[in-house]
């Protein structure tokens, strides 16, 4: 088949004054989404702080357990090291009856002496490991107290937050498909920009209208030839004070309705 006769299909270019009102329509349903999270409120950011702190009290309730286990260990040690130096200064008392001189007398003497301290040192160990496991249960029973708090506080939020995701998630879903529609319909530079300005702007607001000859995102004031630039939708101007993309009042309109049609 001859060259001649493909057909190569047109493309389309897009006008400025299109590229305008798909942002500015791009704004328009953001802020929608952004009134539905703003529905939430904090929700969300409440719900993984909580489950965080779970996380923390559980990993902290089963350091304490294993803590107490060894200082019971500890202690058991203990009762038995004074158990077997009883048992030696028995042996040594017994010895002490059949020794045959002074120097064997005072050799044992020290042995039991030795062995004695030994007890009360073990006995001392008790009593500190002892006050140990009282505090550190006392401070379980604390933790175990908050946990089930945090814990009831947790399904508490995540039934709120579950109500609210259910009552707007149908309407959240059909502005995040008009997001994705909109977006496939601008050149990526300008969806770029779009997200990095909205990203960093406190309201959320990448495109504005000029209201009472200022920007309506940073309220400065846009000196008429400027704002003679804006309405005439020819080219994309940025405030030069917030960077946010400005649009006349009009810009939602139909071009037949507008005062300055393109």
């Amino acid at each position: 088949m001859p060259v001649n006769n493909i057909k190569v299909p047109e493309v389309k270019e897009v006008s400025v004054h299109e590229k305008l009102k798909m942002l500015y329509e791009l704004q328009t349903v953001a802020s929608e989404i952004d009134k539905i999270n703003t529905l939430r409120g904090e929700l969300p950011l409440e719900v993984q702080d909580l489950e965080d702190e779970i996380v923390g009290l559980k990993t902290r309730l089963s350091n304490f357990g294993d803590e107490i286990k060894t200082l019971n260990i500890a202690i058991g040690n203990k009762k038995i090291e004074i158990k077997e130096s009883k048992i030696r200064i028995e042996k040594y008392k017994e010895q002490q009856e059949n020794v045959r001189n002074n120097r064997e007398f005072d050799s044992l003497s020290k042995e039991v002496e030795f062995q004695t301290l030994e007890i009360e040192l073990s006995e001392k160990k008790i009593r500190e490991f002892t006050m140990e496991i009282k505090s550190k249960t006392e401070t379980v029973e604390a933790s175990e107290k908050l946990l089930k708090e945090r814990h009831d506080d947790l399904i508490r939020k995540k039934k709120e937050l579950h109500e609210i995701t259910a009552e707007t998630a149908v309407e959240e879903e059909k502005l995040r498909s008009k997001v994705a529609k909109i977006e496939n319909l601008i050149e990526e530079r300008l969806v770029t920009a779009f997200n990095r300005i909205r990203k960093n702007a406190r309201n959320g607001l990448s495109v504005v209208t000029v209201q009472r000859d200022a920007c309506g995102g940073c309220f400065n004031k846009i000196p008429p030839q400027r704002q003679l630039d804006i309405a005439s939708r020819k080219k994309i101007i940025v405030c030069e004070y917030c960077g946010r993309i400005l649009v006349d009042k009009d810009i939602a309109l139909p071009i037949e309705e507008t005062q300055n049609p393109v």
